[in-house]
């Protein structure tokens, strides 16, 4: 089959839920993937943020197959050896002390909101359960994180969404602070914006954020869906901003392919939740634990400063190609302005100049395999700048 063919029986079969780009990916390696009409492409997109160690990894692909020849699956009525080591190498180096196992990153807000919620009610009061959080957000796309989410576009067509939740102005302190109040069990942010647009919050106003619901006994929640697992230069984000979160969430490159997803749990929320109150049948799959665990293992301090000079490097050479206006971002997560052509022209440019590339609201965004080699990083820029001329 070819990509046409692919993709007609995608559209007679396939919930229409998706606007997909005319390619049909078939293979991959590296930073590198080929199409159904065998068309190389230079992903920077790494599937938004999931294929950490790029595409077949073959360590960790080995280790997924070993698990599943050796135990795939059986339910979470009892323990197995991959979801200890995961949950003990997560805890170990974010001084986190649980984890909930998900499948997905907004499962993982849906996890860390009824914790927030339920701590409310226990410390505070059953009317404590309101949960702020910010404009131009993206928390996932079930009815309670789409309410969680501060974006008006996905508030329509799918009433009634999830009540008790609030919206402040990124980087306003004063703005955000005003609207906390005694009903207000937490605060849900992400360091980076992602699907709002790659738009990094100030430090001065993540610490101010942090000390004012470490004061007032508020929860701060961290999303880190996109921007954990080593996507910003550091193992988690809030480690470049210098605080300790309440609750943290995670997800896309963790599994490095696979769906999974986590709730880290801080000191005040680690015995929040009983046993029966929050579950999932396939959290925490032994398979996906494995690969994993190959991926945490992978992200070490050396790995981590790489990650962080590949981001650098990239955005100094797109900040100079035809229609870029500005770059930002952090690590191997960027964004940019562009001029003269939209975004998603941009991406369609692209790829008939082999490269795959990403939009987050009006603006480009680069995901990059944080194992992207800097020949495909050179390629990759060179295919860019052609579909930015």
């Amino acid at each position: 089959m070819n990509n046409a063919t692919i993709q007609q029986r995608d559209l007679a079969y396939v919930a229409n839920t998706y606007k997909r780009f005319p390619i049909a990916v078939t293979r991959g390696k590296g930073a590198r993937c080929w199409d159904a009409d065998d068309r190389e492409y230079i992903d920077m997109t790494s599937g938004i943020g999931v294929n950490a160690l790029g595409f077949c990894d073959e360590a960790w692909a080995k280790a997924v197959f070993d698990q599943l020849l050796t135990l795939q699956h059986t339910s979470n009525l009892y323990y197995t050896l991959p979801c200890g080591e995961v949950a003990e190498t997560l805890c170990n180096r974010t001084g986190m002390k649980k984890v909930f196992f998900s499948n997905s990153g907004a499962e993982s807000n849906e996890g860390a909101i009824k914790c927030a919620r339920k701590y409310g009610h226990m410390r505070k009061d059953p009317g404590c359960h309101n949960i702020l959080t910010l404009s131009q957000s993206f928390h996932g796309r079930t009815v309670t994180t789409l309410a969680a989410t501060g974006q008006d576009a996905f508030h329509h067509q799918f009433h009634p969404f999830t009540d008790g939740f609030a919206y402040a102005p990124p980087n306003d302190l004063p703005a955000t602070l005003s609207m906390i109040d005694a009903n207000t069990c937490g605060v849900l942010i992400e360091l980076v914006q992602g699907e709002g647009g790659v738009l990094p919050l100030d430090t001065a106003y993540v610490k101010g954020l942090a000390a004012y619901c470490a004061a007032n006994d508020v929860l701060l929640l961290i999303d880190e869906v996109q921007t954990g697992m080593g996507r910003t230069g550091s193992l988690f984000a809030f480690e470049r901003y210098g605080i300790h979160p309440d609750i943290v969430t995670v997800a896309k490159g963790l599994g490095g392919g696979l769906p999974i997803g986590a709730v880290l749990f801080g000191e005040k929320c680690a015995d929040v939740l009983a046993p029966g109150e929050h579950a999932t049948t396939f959290g925490a799959n032994p398979a996906i634990c494995a690969g994993a665990k190959v991926v945490l293992d992978r992200l070490d301090k050396a790995f981590l400063s790489e990650v962080d000079q590949k981001g650098a490097y990239i955005r100094q050479r797109l900040a100079a190609m035809p229609a870029v206006e500005s770059v930002g971002g952090l690590g191997l997560m960027i964004g940019a302005t562009l001029s003269g052509v939209t975004a998603p022209e941009a991406v369609a440019h692209g790829i008939s100049n082999g490269v795959l590339l990403l939009t987050a609201k009006d603006r480009l965004r680069l995901l990059p395999p944080l194992t992207i080699s800097w020949e495909e990083i050179e390629e990759g820029l060179k295919r860019a700048e052609k579909a930015l001329s």
